[in-house]
């Protein structure tokens, strides 16, 4: 048995065709569809490992039906009342980059993750967060290794696609109120008998922040955008 597992954030998922139509289509397209970010939008997420972790692909369906709430949500935090698209991206990077094995099941770990997403089915892409959890296999090898991680964050900001489009047409953001930002940090893994090691991550997201509304999560971009 290998000594190391794959970090919960080193999965690159593909937005279903649905969400990811409908996102591009009424946040990017709506703020002038600039072709760099529609390129961006409608790419395919890749991870690189700083470590030199092997790359695993998940074999968990991007479908995957958002877990019952009686399953609680372990370790994972719940979603801070923050109404600044910046701060509330911060929050969420750190969450998606924390786990622990120890304490908390699979089943917990998507919960507490379904509670962070918006409630407005026409802006929300489930798949492409639960799509950053291992498979059942994968996470039960993971809890055997008593596998955990803790992300911190260094900085967080909205890409120049996304201040370019949004300085160009200021009213666009007003229809759906989700903002692109890219979170910068670093994620530290342990494991059994002192294993570890931190990684440098990174994320884009998008964050739905309505006027005297706390922020929610809409999406994970499959891609990395500065």
């Amino acid at each position: 048995m290998p000594n190391r597992f794959p970090s919960l954030s080193g999965y690159g998922v593909t937005w279903s065709a649905n969400k990811r139509v409908a996102i591009v289509a009424l946040v990017i397209t709506a703020l002038l569809a600039l072709a760099a970010t529609t390129a961006w939008f409608t790419g395919r997420g890749e991870h690189h490992d700083e470590g030199g972790t092997p790359s695993h692909a998940s074999t968990s369906s991007s479908t995957e039906a958002a877990p019952k709430p009686s399953a609680g949500s372990g370790s994972v935090p719940k979603p801070p009342q923050i109404a600044e698209p910046v701060a509330f991206a911060k929050a969420a990077a750190e969450m998606l980059w924390s786990y622990d094995t120890r304490n908390t099941s699979r089943d917990q770990q998507l919960a507490g993750m379904r509670a962070w997403m918006t409630k407005e089915t026409k802006y929300t892409d489930w798949a492409s967060v639960s799509g950053q959890v291992p498979d059942p296999l994968l996470w039960s090898r993971m809890t055997d290794q008593n596998q955990h991680a803790t992300g911190t964050v260094t900085e967080g900001h909205y890409p120049g696609a996304f201040k370019q489009a949004l300085a160009e047409d200021p009213s666009a953001i007003t229809e759906a109120y989700i903002y692109v930002v890219t979170v910068n940090g670093k994620q530290q893994i342990e494991w059994k008998k002192g294993g570890g090691g931190a990684e440098d991550r990174a994320v884009t997201l998008a964050v739905q922040c309505r006027p005297n509304h706390d922020c929610t999560l809409a999406a994970i971009a499959p891609s990395v955008t500065q």
